[in-house]
């Protein structure tokens, strides 16, 4: 994690954010992440972010309804994101395989695309298991997609710093530290980054919710306790989505007028 100490890699971070192929990354990362999470309580619930980065994730959960607290190992990333959040998180500079947390300081944790850059991802993994008390969501690129394979063409200079992992590998892991509970997984982005653009096919190609290790994003829930809610799956996705996204989106489009997600 160490690439991300580096100014020029932090604005480098700032313009792929803010780019047609970035922003709908980052939409699509949202809309995979609310898909995983929907069931989870959230008034009251402590969440963790691990790897902050400039906090636009964070600020996501935050609309979602938890009482959210960011890491991250750059202070350059955590100055933005201070800035973004003010006093509606509370930030930390550390690093993710050695959480400076007491056991079960949290309800839930999410670990976003971090476990490319550090050398030991299945200390991070342990970590989060070790801080939530109820649950952990990690997103992670997959080497099994159509981004892996046509990496070289991505704009995107934070690619060449990957270490790209295969779904299999992470849930070679994940059985290996996770005892009991119950666990989700899905993708999305299917394309490559070529087609990560607002046109009608690739917009809609883009952002359906796919199996596992499909898309160029996975994303596992893991429910330690099997703490979901609830909550009938036609609230799920009419209401509690939506609600999160749309928060999200205003927010984004604010920072970012050329956006046209979901327009």
């Amino acid at each position: 994690m160490t690439i991300w100490t580096n100014e020029n890699i932090v604005e480098e971070y700032r313009q792929w954010v803010e780019s047609t192929a970035g922003s709908l990354a980052l939409q699509s990362k949202m809309r995979l992440i609310v898909d995983l999470i929907s069931g989870w309580p959230r008034r009251g619930r402590r969440f963790l972010e691990v790897g902050c980065a400039t906090g636009l994730m964070t600020e996501m959960f935050y609309h979602a309804g938890f009482d959210v607290t960011g890491l991250d190992c750059s202070p350059l990333m955590l100055t933005e994101a201070q800035e973004l959040l003010g006093r509606r998180a509370e930030f930390f500079l550390g690093r993710a395989e050695h959480l400076p947390f007491d056991d079960n300081q949290f309800d839930y944790v999410g670990v976003g695309s971090v476990l490319e850059f550090v050398d030991d991802p299945e200390a991070v993994l342990a970590e989060a298991l070790r801080v939530a008390s109820c649950g952990v969501v990690v997103t992670v690129y997959s080497k099994w997609s159509l981004y892996y394979l046509l990496r070289n063409r991505s704009p995107s200079g934070c690619v060449e710093h990957r270490r790209w992992l295969s779904p299999f590998a992470i849930d070679k892991m994940l059985r290996e530290l996770v005892d009991m509970g119950e666990m989700t997984r899905r993708s999305i982005l299917l394309g490559p980054v070529s087609t990560w653009k607002e046109t009608p096919v690739c917009g809609w190609i883009n952002s359906r919710i796919m199996p596992y290790g499909l898309g160029a994003l996975s994303g596992i829930c893991i429910d330690k306790n099997d703490t979901k809610m609830p909550i009938p799956l036609k609230i799920k996705k009419s209401r509690a989505k939506p609600a999160i996204l749309n928060a999200c989106r205003t927010n984004l489009a604010a920072r970012n007028p050329t956006s046209t997600f979901d327009k």
